[in-house]
Order: C-alpha cells, then structure tokens, then sequence
C-alpha cells in the first residue's frame, strides 16, 4: 500500500466531528491495540480517519500523539497482512490517524478480517469475505466521476435538506469541504454518488437515476389508475415512494390511550425498507433503467435493476450483509433510513409477521424484486371503476360505532383473515384453560408473544375477554 500525504486541518476535523461517525470516521476516546481492527476495516472499505481523543457523543476529550504514540500505532499497521502504510497527525486535542484505501484487499489483523458497516466495524465471516470480494470491483459506479460536472452543479437546497434530516450541523463550511467530508468528492471532482444525491439536475447528469410509481387496478399490469415519475435525487425519491405507497394502501385507526393511531395494511417499516434497499443495493452502472414501486390488489413490488452480489445465494439473503454501493449505503444510514448492521431483512420479515401477513418474497433473477402481500380482505374494492374507496376505509368508518363490541366484529370481518383466526384461537385456548399463560398461547397456536400480547388487548378493549385477578394467580374470563 502506498502513501499519499494528506495535510489535515482544524476545520476539516471540526466538520467530521459534527457529522459523527459513519463509514470513513471513527471515533475513539483513548488509544487501544485494537485499533488495529478499524484500520484494516478502513484499507478493506474506502479508507477513512481514526479520531483519537473523541468519544462516541464527538466530546472532544483529548488524546496526544506523542512518540511513543506514534510507533505503537505503525507497528500495529505494519503487522496487518498485508502492511498498510497510515499518517498520523496532532490536530488541536485531536489525534488523526488516516488509513487509506488498500490496494491489496482484503486486509486483516491479528484478530480476523474487519470491514465497516453503517458507521460501526465489523468481524467478518467466513461467506461475508468470500462474497464481499467475490466481483472484485476495483472502481465501482458511485465512486466514479463525471465529465463536465462541477462543484457549482450542487444544490445547496438539496445539502440543507439531507443535513436537517441527519441532524447534521455543518455551519458554513463550504460546499467541496462538505462533500469531501462524506467521501462523495476529491480534490478536484464530484463522484457519482454526490451527484445522485446533492446535483441540482440529477436526471441531467445521470439518466438511469429515476424511480416509478405505479398503481394498478387488478393483479396485473393491464389497467394503471396513477403513476408518478420522479427524476431527483435518491433521498427525494425515497421520500415519494414512501408517500405514493401510503397514499394507495388501506389504512385504519387505533385508539390507544388518548391517541389514535393510523395503521396501514402493510407496515410502514417493512415498506420503508424495501425501498431503501432498492436505492441503496441497484446497479447504477446499468442504462435504461429504474427502480419501480407498483402497487396491486394484492400485493406490492419493488424492483431495482441488478440482482444479488455475486456469491450471495437467496438462501443467505438477510443474514449476510452485503453492500453494493457503500457510500450512498453510508448516506442513507446517516439519514436513519437504514437499519444498523444488517438486520433491515430480518426487522422486514418480523414486521410483516406480526401484522398477520405473508413473509415477504424476494426474486433475485435479473433484477431484484420485493413482494409484499396485502390481506385478500384489504384489497377488494368496492364501487365503481376508478373508485379509491377500499374496504380499509369502510373498516375505518364502521369502526367507530359506539358499541365496541360491534366495532371489533367490524374489524375482525374486515381485517386480516389470519388476524380473525388468531383471536378465534386465542380465546379457544382461554376457554380450554382459563389459566393459561400469554407464552403458552402463542407456543399453542405457533405465534409471538408480542401478536398474542396485541390480540389480547384488542380482545379486551372490544369486551370479548377480561382478566379477572391478578396476572399471577388470576384467570380468563371468555364474554359469551
């Protein structure tokens, strides 16, 4: 690995430390031989910068690069395999240590293969290191740049809308400063994924950066009653596919406490995930394309050009975290739209488990889709052609009659066909055994805690179930 001297200024710290940490910045409060675990996370990454004497709030607490300093850091870089060559540098209380990126990857150290993820440095394992190297793509799309592309093609708007949605405070520091702080710029240049996400014109720039929306009447794509076509950036683009999905799926309110609560037929955070996986994993590199959100009678789709990494099998999909793009990865983590280290798949399938639907379907082949189903129940229409009114609405409405009893017969009808069994099993138990535990039902009838704790409640607020004594030592009332 070569060195390249890199002078590192107040400033340039100062604006790092605002923005945390991510995929090149990490923080540390004091010197520790571990260390040596981020700078081959770093050589193994986009290289990045080692903050000693910052906690992980960015308190600058201090930490002096003195001497002996120094070495003890260059013996733990010179005895990663293989040797990766760092700078070091005393800025104001800061102790900067700059790991660039490797050359020769991938990298490790006494301890294993480290690589960072969402801001955080990672173990590898066995299938992760094979895959990750697997395509071995020296110079990805997001890191490219374009021709005639400058720093006056950058929206201030657009860099005041993503740092208000990271919470970021950058001051005034200038536009180049702030993209080369995220790793989105050079010395001289904008990379690809600066423009997709700060351009002022993204679609100008880079043509396959678009999304459609789509809904159709039916299951299939004969009959489309709204489209919406957005050429922005990506974080603009998440924002109206969230939008455009709850606008075309059913909802109804909850009273819980003193506040209602809308409640769509697909969770949001299953939706939410699916779409910025599709932002974050697509293949830019490939022209003519899109990602498309489309919305069905019975289920939604969410399809982004590229298929998996190579050497990911659908089999390890969601539990090996593989990131196509890690810049705008690292973007839309510091937007919050991602779930840390990986479990974005795993918190998908839970979601939609325990909203009493299927598990979500995922088609690798070409390009990779998501499927999400609707209750059957949900997704009937009613009135005629080119009517928006669903059976959602109506539960909405006829839920709120006075008689609780009759709302929740309402909803049951109504609802989610596996949510009606469910309440019928749950209160099929209590009357098998009035002394039966919540963990004991959902052992029966093969479900979480957590759906039975919601069904139960629902139950009792409609007046089918009461708890007579204590939660130890009392018993389930059936209301006939």
């Amino acid at each position: 690995m070569t060195r390249k001297t890199r002078t590192i200024t107040a400033d340039q710290v100062k604006l790092l430390i605002r923005e945390g940490e991510g995929l090149t910045v990490e923080f540390k409060e004091r010197y520790t031989p571990r260390i040596d675990q981020d700078i081959v996370a770093f050589a193994n990454a986009k290289g990045g910068m080692i903050l000693l004497g910052v906690r992980d709030d960015g308190t600058v607490c201090g930490e002096r690069l003195t001497n002996d300093l120094k070495a003890k850091i260059n013996s733990l870089a010179r005895n990663c395999k293989p040797t990766i060559s760092v700078e070091m540098a005393q800025v104001g209380k800061v102790a900067a240590v700059v790991v660039p990126e490797g050359t020769e990857k991938p990298y490790s150290c006494g301890s294993g293969y480290y690589r960072r993820l969402d801001g955080n440095t990672q173990k590898m394992s066995h299938d992760e290191l094979g895959i990750m190297f697997a395509e071995n793509e020296p110079f990805p799309f997001e890191e490219k740049t374009l021709r005639g592309f400058t720093f006056d093609d950058i929206s201030k708007a657009k860099i005041r809308a993503f740092t208000k949605e990271a919470d970021i405070r950058i001051g005034r520091a200038p536009v180049p400063d702030f993209l080369r702080s995220l790793n989105v710029a050079d010395d001289t240049r904008v990379k690809n994924a600066g423009i997709l996400f700060f351009a002022e014109d993204v679609y100008r720039h880079i043509h396959q950066a678009q999304m459609t929306c789509v809904a159709f009447k039916g299951t299939d794509k004969l009959h489309i009653y709204d489209r919406r076509d957005v050429r922005d950036d990506l974080l603009t683009q998440f924002n109206e596919a969230v939008a455009f999905l709850k606008k075309h799926l059913n909802i109804r309110s909850e009273i819980r406490g003193v506040n209602r609560e809308d409640i769509y037929e697909i969770p949001l955070e299953a939706l939410r995930e699916a779409v910025v996986n599709a932002l974050m994993h697509r293949d830019y590199s490939i022209t003519g394309t899109q990602v498309s959100v489309e919305v069905y009678d019975n289920r939604v789709e969410i399809v982004n050009p590229g298929g998996l990494p190579k050497g990911l099998t659908l089999k390890k999909f969601g539990s090996v975290s593989i990131r196509r793009n890690e810049i705008i990865a690292d973007l839309f983590s510091r937007l919050n739209k991602v779930e840390r280290l990986g479990s974005g798949i795993r918190k998908m399938r839970k979601a939609m488990a325990d909203a009493g639907l299927a598990e979500p379907e995922f088609d690798p082949n070409g390009f990779f889709t998501a499927i999400l189903h609707r209750s059957p129940e949900f997704a009937l229409k009613e009135g005629v052609p080119g009517s928006e009114k669903r059976v959602g609405d109506r539960l909405t409405e006829t839920a709120q009659v006075s008689d609780r009893t009759s709302a929740l017969k309402v909803a049951l009808k109504t609802s989610v066909k596996s949510a009606l069994k469910t309440a019928s099993a749950i209160m099929e138990a209590m009357d098998q055994d009035s002394k039966i535990t919540v963990p004991d039902i959902a052992k029966a009838i093969s479900v979480s805690t957590r759906t039975v704790n919601n069904h139960i409640r629902r139950l009792k607020e409609a007046g089918f179930i009461r708890r007579v004594g204590p939660d130890k030592g009392g018993h389930w009332e059936v209301v006939q």
